[in-house]
């Protein structure tokens, strides 16, 4: 009797023991949106889950297109202008969510509110949204810069579209663990070092292309995917990353998010899913030799590439930072600046080089008084599994964004520039010295020489916090 006693003690101890552990091993890896999953009926360890929609932006012939260094009229419009927006969670962790939208690019003044509401809406931490901006330079203006100012109708309508479309991808959460599939692929005809050497020692931006020189910086072909796919193996969100300008519609003279909103909307089409583009470090990076269709078709066949190679990475994790960044306007030599200008377009640009000029002298009398002044920005980094992340506000330097992914502790690390502000173009310092457009002063090039580097090594520490 005694013996038995004990037995069934021992029996009861250990069946206790075990269903205590099961129960707490599914709070931990199941629960979570305020219900508890049973063990392997829905949810997996290395899953997690999406949600995905797009929200379009409505635009008329008599919006200012932005991209220009005058205003620009378009009649009509090819593709749409959207906010795609991807969800993601994973149980007990913060949801996270991306989102790109087809526009040049757009400040913080007008993106700080949208991560506010969209927070008090969905739940998803403010340090947990990313919003970033293709570049197309086919939509209309959302900010100013150069020779004219913003759309504020179209760029409230970006607002209500962003906010949109990360509600509807909350709401569309999936009820069962989807799987990663990831693939680095590369797409190395779409796009160049475009700040070609010319033979009189100055830096190529528009005009004659029969006096190059050599480049002179980097290229990144690197063109990664992140395919999440259900149960059934039905894709329901695709992010890809590519970095040259997005400048190259199907049909010249139209609205239109340009090739890379052009090859996502074909392949939603063609495959199903929601496909959301992540624009890379591009500020030096331009095509110089294809058109708008032929390079939509080679973006399209590298992510068709990308999705038919891509193999499954567990995600056991989801994770976020962002922080502010502080920076200042540079000092600059009024006549030195102008000298540059006025060289360049009159020799190179034609007589719309006096325009040209004209612009940039206003600008430099709208920046002079705010020299040295300190301005704050936001950075960003996030992971999906072991792939990151991050984000930076301005049109980065590819010799920079390289810097960035060969320090990451994170072996797939990718830059997904003109993220939550917009702070100008940000060069590398060997990239001031040689000079040309991109490091003229304007409101397209402002911040002080250095600033890139200093983006780069706090967004290496931000990746090494998240290891």
């Amino acid at each position: 009797m005694i013996h038995r006693t004990r037995l069934a003690i021992v029996l009861g101890f250990t069946f206790l023991f075990l269903a205590i552990s099961v129960s707490a091993g599914d709070r931990q890896v199941f629960a979570g949106s305020g219900r508890e999953a049973v063990l392997g009926a829905e949810s997996h360890a290395d899953g997690v889950r999406v949600g995905a929609a797009e929200a379009e932006f409505e635009a008329d012939d008599s919006m200012i297109i932005a991209g220009g260094i005058t205003p620009g009229k378009v009649t009509g419009q090819e593709g749409k202008l959207r906010a795609v927006a991807v969800v993601l969670q994973k149980p007990q962790q913060a949801k996270i969510a991306i989102v790109a939208c087809d526009i040049l690019m757009i400040t913080r003044d007008w993106l700080d509110p949208v991560a506010i509401e969209i927070e008090t809406s969905t739940g998803i931490p403010r340090s947990n949204i990313l919003i970033n901006a293709t570049h197309t330079h086919h939509a209309p203006s959302t900010l100013v810069v150069h020779g004219y100012g913003l759309d504020k109708t179209f760029a409230q309508r970006v607002q209500r579209g962003i906010v949109k479309a990360v509600t509807q991808a909350n709401a569309n959460l999936s009820r069962e663990d989807c799987r990663l599939y990831f693939h680095l692929g590369e797409e190395k005809t779409v796009g160049q070092n475009s700040r070609q050497l010319l033979s009189d020692g100055q830096i190529y931006w528009v005009g004659p292309r029969d006096q190059f020189v050599r480049p002179t910086g980097p290229f990144d072909p690197e063109l990664p995917l992140l395919a999440f796919r259900d149960s059934s193996d039905k894709l329901r969100a695709a992010l890809f990353n590519h970095s040259t300008h997005s400048i190259g519609p199907r049909q010249p003279g139209k609205r239109s998010p340009s090739f890379y909103g052009l090859a996502s909307q074909d392949l939603e089409a063609e495959l199903g899913g929601t496909f959301c583009f992540l624009e890379g470090a591009s500020g030096s990076t331009h095509n110089l030799t294809l058109n708008g269709a032929e390079m939509t078709e080679r973006i399209k066949k590298a992510v068709r590439d990308g999705l038919a190679e891509a193999k499954h990475k567990p995600v056991l994790r989801l994770a976020s930072l962002k922080r502010p960044f502080k920076f200042k306007v540079r000092s600059f030599e009024e006549a030195k600046e102008d000298e540059a200008v006025v060289r360049y377009c009159r020799k190179w640009v034609g007589t719309y080089g006096e325009r040209v000029i004209e612009v940039f002298r206003d600008m430099r009398k709208s920046l002079a008084p705010q020299q040295g002044r300190e301005r704050e920005t936001w950075l960003q980094v996030m992971l999906i599994g072991d792939v990151a992340i991050v984000g930076v506000p301005a049109e980065y330097f590819t010799k920079l964004g390289l810097d960035i992914k060969n320090r990451s502790p994170f072996r797939h690390t990718y830059v997904a520039e003109l993220a939550n502000d917009w702070i100008g173009y940000l060069p590398d310092l060997d990239a001031h010295k040689l000079g040309g457009y991109q490091v003229w002063t304007g409101f397209h090039s402002f911040a002080e020489p250095g600033t890139g580097e200093r983006i780069a090594d706090a967004c290496v520490a931000m990746l090494k916090e998240l290891q």
